[in-house]
């Protein structure tokens, strides 16, 4: 693995020099990267479709749109954000007169991404935009899992960034571990909690500081006396999308026994009316991303009963959007993330009950909630712990760009998106000015 110390090496000589940091380089980078997306937008499709039968709209929405927004964002403000703040404090008073304090973000370095396989463009590139914006110099690590999209960012990179700023390494484990071993100022993984751990463990020897994006199984409560269709519609929407390989896609359905039945005729009449009668022949499902994966999910299907889908083909990938009632909290459905087409329902007496078992269980990436009770709402905001919450739209809060997005806890720690990911990938320093007079 000697070319990733090359490739490190020019790397952070590229940062010692100054390259980075005058804002016309942070600006000019981001938007020769705005310009990768406008320009590939058939060609980010055509590999998201060969690796994960991605749906084109799909695609263009989650993995090109949503980053191309995060850019604008990005420029629009960058400016003011990076500008010193100055600190009023009542200490200056036994100073100096004239002394001022303040803070400042400095970038941390030469920075490494790595990105799973779920989405492989947005979760490699958006992270890239705070690197960028901060100032750093970048390795991105694309998932093997999925080689089309790997092979198409490793081409595209050099041909619209800085190539001794950002450079792209593919491969598997063994090119993870090899860059793992490097002395890096700061890591972004995302990925599950076990990786996670093996990143944190490697990071530790350099006292490397990490954020990491994990996951974990995200909740959802549906109250008595909600319109079911709309909530069916919008968990049909948000759990199915990309065949359910979404971090922050609802996990399991917590409800009362009675909205509990009500809601599986509902879930069914909304994912037929999304998918069709066969979602296999449906343009807008996609596929399990590998054999491996497919088999995993498939193991799930038994747990509770079935009162839709189930079905499933290996050699296809497929595996049909399924909801499963009567669950039990110890069935294997429950005992880990899903991370697929499946969604189960657990009845529970009341929102006691509901918030108890929440309580229960890993601090999850996200909690959703469908009441349109505040006290209940203000409950669930402040009686559980979770890296997000939303309420009547489950993921929409990643659409903000206001918003931290991150774990806490098994599902991760630090955050990004907007400003966030500034603070995420620099430095804050306190800088006092004192006169010499």
């Amino acid at each position: 693995m000697n070319d990733i110390d090359v490739v490190v090496d020019r790397l952070r000589a590229t940062f010692r020099s100054g390259r980075t940091k005058p804002l016309v380089w942070r600006r000019t980078q981001l938007t020769k990267l705005r310009d990768l997306f406008t320009e590939n937008r058939e060609a980010i499709a055509d590999a998201l479709h060969a690796d994960l039968r991605k749906p084109r709209p799909e695609a263009y929405a989650v993995e090109v749109d949503f980053p191309i927004k995060e850019i604008d964002h990005t420029l629009e403000h960058l400016e003011q954000w990076l500008a010193p703040e100055p600190v009023a404090s009542s200490a200056l008073a036994h100073l100096p007169a004239g002394s001022t304090a303040g803070t400042q973000y400095e970038p941390l370095g030469t920075v490494l991404v790595i990105a799973p396989w779920n989405y492989p463009v947005q979760l490699l590139l958006v992270p890239l935009v705070g690197a960028l914006a901060a100032g750093n110099t970048a390795v991105l690590k694309p998932s093997e899992l999925t080689p089309a999209s790997s092979a198409l960012i490793a081409a595209l990179i050099p041909r619209y960034l800085d190539s001794d700023a950002v450079t792209v390494i593919e491969g598997g484990v063994p090119e993870t571990t090899a860059l793992l071993a490097q002395r890096f100022d700061h890591i972004f993984y995302t990925g599950n909690s076990t990786v996670g751990r093996i990143v944190m463990r490697a990071a530790a020897e350099h006292l490397t500081p990490v954020t990491l994006e994990l996951g974990g199984k995200s909740p959802v409560f549906v109250d008595r006396d909600v319109d079911l269709a709309v909530v069916a519609g919008r968990l049909a929407e948000t759990k199915f999308r990309n065949a359910g390989q979404t971090c922050v896609a609802p996990d399991y359905v917590l409800t009362d026994p009675v909205t509990a039945r009500a809601l599986e005729v509902a879930l069914a009449e909304a994912v037929e009316d999304r998918y069709g009668r066969d979602p296999q022949c449906s343009d807008g499902y996609g596929r399990i991303v590998n054999e491996r994966h497919f088999d995993r999910v498939s193991a799930l299907l038994g747990s509770g009963r079935v009162v839709f889908g189930g079905r499933s083909d290996r050699a296809d990938r497929y595996i049909a959007p399924t909801v499963l009632a009567d669950v039990k909290p110890d069935d294997p459905v429950m005992r880990e993330e899903i991370f697929g087409p499946v969604l189960p329902i657990l009845a529970v007496a009341d929102l006691d009950e509901a918030i108890a078992f929440i309580n229960d269980h890993d601090k999850p990436l996200a909690l959703y909630g469908f009441t349109e009770n505040e006290a209940t709402r203000r409950r669930l905001a402040e009686e559980t712990s979770s890296g997000g919450i939303g309420f009547g739209l489950p993921i929409a809060h990643l659409r903000i760009p206001e918003l931290p997005f991150g774990g806490v806890g098994e599902s991760g720690m630090g955050a990004y998106h907007g400003r966030n990911s500034i603070a995420a990938f620099s430095h804050r320093k306190a800088r006092l000015d004192v006169p010499l007079r």
